[in-house]
């Protein structure tokens, strides 16, 4: 999952947010767990920007100093809702050693990390660093690792190709929000877009000689997008992957 940019002051200390009961009740009333809550709705619906300490706190209905007493900063608050968003991946779906073999349960795992980052947008433009193992991370490693597990692959293989799989999804999935944000903020589909904007660019490449890049940049013109992409690279990933274990 993605890391803050900003690592959290202590992270002893944020792993004790992490694992500690989160619905303990403070002296305010308020617990954790709807500081998070709050805090997950808030950027769900405006945005990683729109995130501070205080408007979080008017979310809960409590003074913005008191939010500190159970939340430190900004960091470690991002820290607990992308912990929390990751123990929901699987929510109402099954899980990935339940749907069938292990190219089914990857093939699952991808699907569903590219739909929950397209839900939670905001993860997604967390930059990547150290990994801090909350429980919502953890529990979901474990799912996502039960496909591999006992297929022919040496331990760090198993992570290798979770991580590999997690991340052309989340490429995906990154694309996929950015895409849609284009379309919303030019109220052009995409059809529209190329016939405004590609008379202009074939004037400016007129004296360019790009043959292959030419008949493959009018394909991905014409049918390329984010969920295409992720099932092609995915297959070319698994078929690879089966002939390793076929060899074995």
């Amino acid at each position: 999952m993605p890391r803050t940019a900003r690592p959290p002051r202590d992270p002893l200390a944020l792993v004790g947010l992490l694992w500690e009961p989160s619905t303990r009740v403070g002296r305010s009333g308020v617990t954790i767990a709807s500081i998070v809550t709050a805090a997950i709705e808030l950027t769900d619906a405006e945005g990683l920007s729109a995130l501070t300490m205080r408007r979080v706190a008017d979310d809960v209905g409590v003074p913005v100093m008191t939010l500190y007493g159970h939340v430190p900063g900004k960091a470690e608050l991002i820290e607990l809702m992308l912990d929390r968003v990751a123990g929901a991946t699987y929510a109402g779906h099954d899980v990935p050693g339940e749907v069938g073999d292990w190219r089914a349960g990857l093939e699952h795992v991808a699907q569903r990390v590219f739909e929950h980052g397209c839900a939670h947008p905001w993860a997604l433009e967390v930059p990547p660093a150290r990994p801090v193992l909350g429980p919502g991370v953890c529990r979901t490693y474990e799912l996502e690792l039960a496909p591999l597990d006992g297929i022919g692959l040496e331990l760090l293989e198993m992570d290798e190709t979770l991580t590999a799989v997690r991340s052309l999804a989340t490429s995906a999935a990154r694309w996929q929000v950015t895409l849609d944000g284009a379309r919303r903020d030019s109220q052009l589909t995409d059809l529209e877009w190329w016939e405004l904007v590609g008379p202009r660019i074939a004037q400016a490449m007129r004296d360019e000689h790009l043959p292959i890049s030419s008949k493959v940049g009018q394909a991905v013109a014409s049918a390329g997008d984010p969920q295409r992409t992720l099932t092609a690279g995915l297959t070319l990933m698994l078929d690879g992957l089966e002939r390793r274990l076929h060899a074995r």
